[in-house]
């Protein structure tokens, strides 16, 4: 039996025998509660080693290893380190990397490079290797408008790794990555990342490079801190992410341009011919043709690869006619200047040439309406009748089949085309370079600027015809899973390039993957987690991610789809973006006095600013936002707006005005709703927060409480009834994972205040501990990244109580992780109660040995910088909640 298995079977020992003594409805029920929880996560973990003794080799590298070519040239060096970092773990050696990762702008051959190496592995048998994984995310899309996300690759990957339940849950990425992590690392697995760029933020932003996706995040830190495997990355930027791990298990590798002998080698390999001699003086020692080609384009494999393609095809492989490109002219350090040159030069000349070189054009421009491979139905689509014109001519009605496969085969030969075919030969999907798709979608699209006024561009006929099969040939499953979702999802895509927004909008996007927007929709968050993929459509009805919505829209649309992107992006940590959507949202509902919109909207924008810090603007906010609830005359938005307003009133520590709040807005949903008098979900969570407060505030005090002690403690039993029974009408009525998981919250933060102001005994414990783990839990399942610190912090507390100060599963990870998800969303106040809970919890530790038998030191600068840098934050947001909190830190740490 494993450690964590003894430790939950203790657990359910104890509740078992609390659940036989207590009379109680609501301890009982909370109890039981528990209990299940237990039974589940004991069933879980036994399921878990079951699954995992023994393991069966398995590999999946077929979205790569299509792209390894038949000889790497140049990349010798590249190639020991991967064999090196791999002979390391085929050695149990440590040091070692993790993470091995290759740096480079694209077409430098990062993907090559990866992909002939796992090919050669697998020619080897895979030494010493437990499984392989493969992914590309070149496969689900490079275009940044996109939003790509890391829900497709983690389901899969999962599936892969053993855990189809956790894949088909509706888990968050980040907690799905987690998983992952935990599942591939603790094998010697290889895991291969290509292109992971998609799912960075471009160097041009606020946050260059860092990964957008909480997945992929927690997937790279997981394996980063244990790994007994490798996992290899390619991607165009570094990740500021790593960065804590640099040098030690992640090891990041600039991947440079091709020497120029490697280059000449690999011009002559193409069959490109011509003389040696060195003739042409430059500033350096004199070069040849072949070097002068080879410097002229900086040693960029793909170009050389094009433009060496386009000398054998077109000029008899003459290296003379290297001038048909004037390389000095682009721009090296725009992504794909020279490759564009080069393609531009051979298209040109293709388009001139013969028929069959016209039709190699058509093949090349149909890949241009995909951000991914094309699937074969895709292309068949593209190529019945009627003709689209400009693009499909060569390809319709052809008189012999053979006249496709000879251009599919002479693009494959060319090196411009990836065809992927089945055992059968049967063809699955075509794809190429993404450089190469994107010179033809931006050429497509040029061409489609420039038609006359109101006529159909042969670009959106292609997209419309493309939109219309996936919506018909998608079927509605009843319990679809994410990957049933995917056409969909691309369908949205191609609408929206065919001007078909509001269609794609309401038939596509509404209607079936979310099915529907009340309390029975959201299909696609509530039950997959989807939240990066549904980010991802979203976004295709922007012109300007995340400001300009498409004017093809109505109004409502545009003001809905706002909220829709600022709900997305909040949900997924990414905070700072969602301000600017949420605001537009507001504006464009005041304007069209839509109150009710109105009212929602300048509620979500207040719930944002109080996390950033901006708390007198959540104030102000919230206050427009019980305004406009009135004017609406909507019941649910009147007593919810006032929640709103009183939480914010709460933090800027205006507690009198607040209590006034929360109790009116009870009493209104009293006598809007008479069976449940008391306000519940988020709204509860809040009004149950400010109950709570001066009990908090006392647990941490240590003083019992004072003269208030026996008041404080009724305050925590009714806190903990009113949970307890708003928790019942959330189980009852099947309310969201979040309502249940703040409901848990607040039974563990009630019962461990109530615990401490008692001075109870360590065992007493044990309750707040199941329900700050299930709360912890619910909150990750949520996906919602701005809530989940409220859960780690409370634990953390607890942890440290319980003697778990350090390590893994303890009050410092739980306050390392807390800090990185609050560091990365810029939540302000988080962060202030951050570094007030480090400098509580280990300020007064020297250098101790824990109950573990571990030493702790406090594991951070120091006490007094952390009091320092929480005082700051909380006067500069105006989080004045904290005031006497932080007053009482300071006498008892700094005197």
């Amino acid at each position: 039996m494993s450690e964590a298995q003894s430790t939950w079977r203790k657990k359910l020992d104890y509740l078992q025998q609390q659940e036989a003594i207590v009379s109680d409805p609501a301890q009982k029920f909370t109890l039981q509660e528990q209990i299940a929880e237990a039974k589940a996560k004991i069933a879980e973990l036994e399921a878990a080693s079951e699954n995992h003794s023994p393991q069966v080799f398995q590999s999946d590298i077929s979205r790569i290893v299509k792209y390894a070519p038949e000889k790497l040239i140049g990349r010798e060096s590249e190639t020991k380190r991967l064999n090196d970092a791999w002979a390391k773990v085929q050695n149990h050696e440590t040091p070692r990397p993790h993470i091995l990762t290759f740096v480079a702008l694209g077409g430098e051959g990062k993907t090559s490079l990866v992909a002939k190496w796992a090919a050669d592995l697998a020619a080897q048998d895979w030494p010493e290797c437990d499984a392989v994984f493969a992914w590309s995310f070149y496969s689900q899309g490079t275009r940044e408008q996109n939003a790509a996300s890391s829900d497709l690759f983690l389901a899969e990957a999962l599936r892969f790794f053993g855990d189809a339940a956790m894949a088909e849950s509706a888990a968050g990425a980040f907690d799905k990555g987690r998983r992952l992590a935990q599942l591939a690392g603790e094998r010697r697995a290889l895991l291969i990342l290509d292109g992971l760029e998609p799912l960075q933020y471009a160097p041009t932003s606020p946050l260059p490079g860092e990964l957008k996706d909480q997945g992929l995040a927690a997937l790279l830190k997981g394996l980063a801190a244990n790994n007994r495997g490798l996992c290899v990355v390619t991607t165009r930027y570094p990740i500021p992410d790593l960065r804590a791990f640099s040098g030690k298990t992640v090891h990041e590798e600039k991947l440079t341009r091709l020497s120029t002998e490697a280059g000449v080698a690999l011009l002559q390999a193409l069959g490109v011919q011509g003389s040696l001699r060195k003739t042409i003086p430059t500033e350096k020692p004199i070069w040849n043709e072949f070097e002068k080609l080879v410097e002229d384009v900086q040693g960029h494999a793909l170009t050389l690869q094009i433009f060496g393609q386009f000398l054998v095809r077109a000029f008899q492989s003459d290296i003379r006619r290297r001038d048909r490109v004037n390389f000095e002219k682009a721009d090296a350090k725009i992504q794909g200047g020279h490759a564009f040159r080069a393609i531009e030069a051979y298209v040109k000349w293709m388009e001139a040439d013969s028929d069959e070189a016209r039709r190699e054009v058509a093949v090349l421009k149909l890949l241009g309406l995909f951000d991914r491979p094309a699937t074969a139905d895709c292309i068949a689509v593209l190529r019945q009748a009627p003709v689209i014109p400009g693009l499909t001519e060569p390809l319709v009605d052809l008189k012999e089949e053979e006249d496709w496969e000879f251009s599919l085969s002479s693009l494959q030969n060319a090196k411009l085309l990836t065809v992927n075919r089945d055992a059968a030969g049967t063809l699955l999907a075509l794809d190429a370079h993404p450089l190469l798709r994107e010179y033809f979608a931006k050429r497509l699209k040029d061409e489609g600027g420039r038609m006359k006024g109101g006529e159909t561009s042969s670009f959106q006929l292609a997209h419309r015809r493309l939109y219309e099969h996936l919506c018909e040939d998608t079927k509605d499953k009843p319990n679809a899973t994410l990957e049933d979702l995917q056409p969909l999802y691309q369908a949205v895509a191609h609408g929206c390039q065919a001007g078909l927004q509001q269609e794609a909008c309401e038939k596509v996007y509404r209607d079936r993957i979310l099915r529907g927007t009340g309390d029975d929709g959201f299909y696609s968050t509530k039950k997959l987690g989807a939240f990066g993929s549904d980010l991802g459509a979203v976004a295709c009805f922007f012109e300007t991610p995340w400001h300009r919505v498409s004017p093809a829209l109505t109004a409502a649309a545009q003001a809905w789809l706002l909220n829709e992107a600022a709900f997305r992006l909040r949900a997924l940590g990414r905070l700072t973006e969602s301000l600017e959507p949420m605001r537009a949202a507001l504006e464009r509902d005041v304007k069209r006095e839509s109150w009710k919109e109105a009212a929602i909207s300048a509620s979500n924008l207040s719930e944002l600013e109080l996390t950033l810090g901006a708390v007198a603007g959540a104030v102000r906010d919230a206050e427009q936002s019980v305004d406009y609830a009135d004017r609406s005359g909507d019941a649910n938005w009147r007593y919810a707006s006032r929640t709103t307003h009183a939480d914010a009133l709460h933090q800027a520590g205006r507690c009198a005005e607040a209590e006034a709040r929360f109790s009116e807005a009870e009493q209104l949903q009293a006598n809007d709703q008479p069976d449940y008098p008391l306000l519940y979900s988020l709204p509860g969570f809040r009004y149950c927060d400010l109950l709570l407060a001066q009990a908090e505030q006392a647990a941490w005090g240590k003083d019992e409480g004072g003269g208030m002690k026996n008041e404080l403690l009724a305050v925590c039993r009714a806190v903990s009834e009113r949970a307890a029974q708003t928790l019942k009408w959330a189980e009852d009525y099947n309310l969201s994972l979040l309502t249940r998981a703040l409901d848990q919250l607040m039974l563990g933060r009630a019962a461990l205040y109530e615990a401490m102001l008692s001075a109870a005994s360590p065992s007493s414990f044990l309750l707040p501990t199941s329900s700050l783990d299930s709360a912890v839990s619910g909150l990750r399942r949520a996906g919602h990244q701005q809530y989940l610190p409220l859960g780690l912090l409370t634990r953390a507390w607890l942890r440290g109580l319980t003697g778990a100060r350090s390590g893994p599963d303890s009050a410092q990870s739980d306050l390392d992780e807390a800090g990185e998800i609050a560091e990365r969303g810029s939540m302000r106040l988080f962060m202030a109660d951050i570094h007030l809970y480090r400098a509580r919890l280990f300020g007064s530790l020297k250098s101790e040995v824990g109950s573990r038998n571990e030493e702790v030191k406090y594991p951070w600068e120091s006490p007094a910088a952390d009091l320092a840098a929480a005082e700051k934050l909380i006067n500069d947001c105006g989080y004045h909640r904290r005031d006497a909190e932080l007053a009482d830190a300071k006498r008892a740490m700094l005197g």
